[in-house]
């Protein structure tokens, strides 16, 4: 006679299997509307400028959700919108993240990204212990007053908390501060970026990059032949080549046609095009070149951020409960500044190339392209760029 289960443990057992699939739904709910914002802000950015561009996007959710976890009123619905996050209960938000950044920081992308985030008032504010446990355990930032009428020391402290957060791949986040800076955001990435399957470096040579028509550079091209996914993106006219990343993370390499601007998909850049990419990629023996290189970005982000309607949180009267002062505290600055390597080290003994009985088609990646970096296992987006010249950082 097979044993009864009480009625109460199984009652148990279906609440909990609810409530984790609840949890799993929601989180991958903030994964799409982190890209969402991600992809927005990218936008903004670049839109801005005729250079490289480089993005830690999932950093710069976590300092704005750190914010957001602290607002009240209409700062918080401002901050919400502006975030992707209407309709997200945002007591919920901080332990949803929490999952999202534990598979980062505890997992093997810990090898190839390193982060931080920290929210920087000024002294005489006080910061509430509740928020402060906060943002450390939840987002693994840290929060903290500043003597900003002491305005070299002020950024002294953020260079070094940056060099900390990223292993010294961050350097002067931050150069001159304004004594008046009443609360500051910033956040410091870097990314190792090591293929699997890996280049190897005794195929690498110089080539031609076109970085427009009357623009050529030699650059360090590096090459493997092996089985790749490929898509094709007929409406924006441009192929997207997945190349995978040490740590369970992959590059999504967007290519345009050669009479197609890179503005006009950059403007189609969201959430669901990197998904729908994702989604469309198909396994193909390809010859891959692709340059090597190292970009090194900073932004300050007041200005693009209001173009997104990020503007409550910059004025007089911002509704910051949890870190409160004589007055009511407004956001001064945003610091921004991430690193990415992309190269042909590996830590691979099996690295080489394959053998083909035939010659297959080759990619070359000798022209402006985008770049998207996230995790293959819930499609989290980590970093978005843009690669114009690759001489350059």
């Amino acid at each position: 006679m097979t044993p009864s289960v009480p009625l109460s443990v199984v009652g148990l057992l279906l609440l909990l299997t609810l409530a984790s699939s609840e949890t799993v739904d929601s989180a991958v709910d903030l994964t799409g509307r982190n890209a969402d914002f991600g992809a927005r802000l990218y936008r903004a950015v670049s839109s801005q400028t005729d250079d490289n561009v480089f993005l830690s996007t999932f950093t710069l959710s976590a300092a704005f959700l750190a914010l957001l976890s602290t607002s009240e009123g209409e700062t918080r619905d401002q901050l919400l919108q502006g975030l992707s996050l209407t309709g997200l209960d945002p007591q919920t938000i901080p332990d949803l993240f929490q999952s999202l950044r534990t598979t980062i920081e505890q997992g093997p992308l810990t090898n190839t990204m390193s982060q931080g985030v920290a929210v920087l008032p000024t002294v005489g504010s006080q910061v509430s212990s509740s928020y402060l446990d906060l943002v450390q355990n939840k987002f693994g930032g840290n929060a903290q007053n500043l003597a900003y009428t002491a305005p070299q020391e002020a950024a002294d402290t953020i260079n070094r908390w940056a060099q900390e957060r990223t292993g010294d791949r961050v350097q002067n986040l931050v150069t001159t501060l304004d004594p008046q800076t009443q609360l500051l955001l910033a956040s410091a990435a870097a990314f190792k970026v090591q293929f699997r399957p890996s280049f190897n470096a005794s195929f690498t040579q110089d080539e031609r990059f076109y970085v427009d028509k009357y623009h050529v550079v030699m650059v360090p091209m590096m090459f493997k032949a092996d089985k790749y996914f490929l898509a094709y993106d007929k409406s924006l006219k441009a192929g997207v080549l997945q190349l995978l990343i040490a740590g369970g993370a992959a590059m999504l390499v967007v290519l345009p046609d050669e009479d197609v601007d890179i503005t006009a998909v950059e403007d189609k850049l969201t959430g669901d095009q990197i998904k729908t990419w994702i989604t469309q990629l198909k396994k193909t023996k390809l010859e891959v070149q692709l340059p090597r290189f190292l970009l090194e970005r900073s932004y300050m982000l007041r200005d693009v951020l209001q173009t997104l309607n990020f503007t409550q949180v910059f004025q007089d009267g911002a509704d910051l409960s949890n870190i409160n002062g004589d007055k009511g505290l407004k956001l001064t600055q945003v610091y921004h500044k991430s690193v990415v390597s992309v190269d042909e080290t590996s830590d691979d003994l099996t690295a080489g190339g394959s053998v083909f009985s035939t010659l297959p088609p080759r990619l070359t990646i000798n022209r402006p392209f985008l770049f998207i970096i996230y995790q293959q296992a819930n499609g989290n987006v980590l970093s978005m760029g843009r690669v114009i010249d690759p001489s350059k950082k």
